[in-house]
């Protein structure tokens, strides 16, 4: 019997869409995706596997969104045999599998939508488990297993873990030599488990984090990671070190924080945006007033954007993805805080 994939190039967590459609966030999916491409026909890599969440939106798809998403599927499918999964945001409906995002991509030719439980040789891909599936999963026996699942006790980003809600557990797993993931989008590991980690940061959640890409996965030999070098950055620094060392930490694609731990007027801070976004191409840079400042003395004036905690922690909240913690509800509780 011979085996599903030789060589394969793996990635997960596209999220199209994101960020109220953002063309930028559409470019960078992309060009990750045309990079993906060329890192795989190098390697000589002759399948594909994405592991969920290819849109971000489930109720609907933007049309500009949607022409990124088919000239980004319409590539890979000229490179590869391509096993997709939709993931929980492709689903229409959380519960049910019946309706997803992705279901048009079925008539392009080498992208094979897995949208129920799939076997063949030692291979075996689960796509999104709806009601008490998670039950079928200790009866699976294969050397590799594909999937997005929900598994309590990993990191759903840098601070946060999944909760046990006495479902899916790791210990499911126990007859699957390797199991791969999407869903979370912090690459992590746990005896046979792997997350993956989404294809680039996405948010100020990943902070610091760019161990984000694709995976190359040949038989029987060990995985390996491949950062893509030209993914966006987020980053968090005090303006003294800025200062000291911006052509060594700001880079291209960046969005900056900046805490202000030295004093400076509006017309300092004016120069200094303009000037670091320009200079190093930056994204984004925010100027966070000093404790000082908050306590509402010596508040520069102006214009110019400032954030309060309150504002970061709004902001944080607002941007969370998850399927058990609703924003909403969450920046109730804080206010009232």
């Amino acid at each position: 019997m011979s085996n599903l994939f030789k060589k394969a190039i793996v990635f997960t967590d596209l999220h199209l869409g994101l960020k109220s459609n953002s063309q930028v966030h559409n470019e960078d999916c992309l060009a990750f995706v045309k990079w993906a491409i060329q890192l795989g026909k190098e390697q000589e890599c002759e399948t594909c596997f994405f592991l969920g969440d290819w849109h971000h939106n489930r109720a609907s798809i933007n049309l500009v969104t949607l022409d990124y998403s088919l000239q980004a599927l319409e590539l890979l499918s000229e490179a590869f045999q391509v096993f997709f999964i939709p993931g929980n945001h492709d689903l229409y409906f959380r519960e049910k599998r019946d309706i997803q995002s992705a279901a048009w991509a079925k008539h392009i030719p080498n992208i094979e939508i897995v949208n129920r439980f799939f076997k063949e040789g030692d291979v075996s891909i689960v796509p999104w488990l709806v009601k008490d599936e998670h039950k079928k999963i200790s009866k699976i026996k294969a050397e590799y297993c594909f999937g997005h699942f929900e598994l309590p006790h990993f990191y759903m980003n840098a601070m946060v873990q999944m909760p046990d809600h006495g479902e899916i557990q790791q210990d499911h797993f126990a007859n699957i030599g390797t199991v791969y993931s999407g869903h979370f989008h912090k690459r992590q590991n746990s005896n046979n488990i792997t997350y993956i980690g989404n294809c680039f940061p996405h948010n100020y959640s990943d902070v610091g984090d760019d161990e984000r890409g694709c995976m190359i996965l040949e038989w029987g030999k060990p995985h390996e990671f491949h950062t893509w070098p030209d993914q966006p950055r987020y980053r968090v620094y005090n303006l003294s070190h800025v200062l000291q060392s911006a052509e060594v930490i700001l880079k291209p694609k960046m969005h900056v924080r900046v805490n202000l731990d030295i004093d400076i007027s509006y017309e300092e801070a004016t120069f200094i945006k303009e000037t670091f976004v320009n200079t190093y191409a930056l994204r984004e840079i925010t100027l966070i007033p000093s404790k000082k400042d908050l306590d509402g003395t010596d508040v520069l004036p102006g214009s110019i954007e400032f954030l309060s905690v309150d504002q970061i922690v709004s902001d944080q909240i607002s941007q969370i993805n998850s399927e058990h913690y609703d924003p909403k509800l969450l920046l109730d509780i804080y206010r009232n805080l």
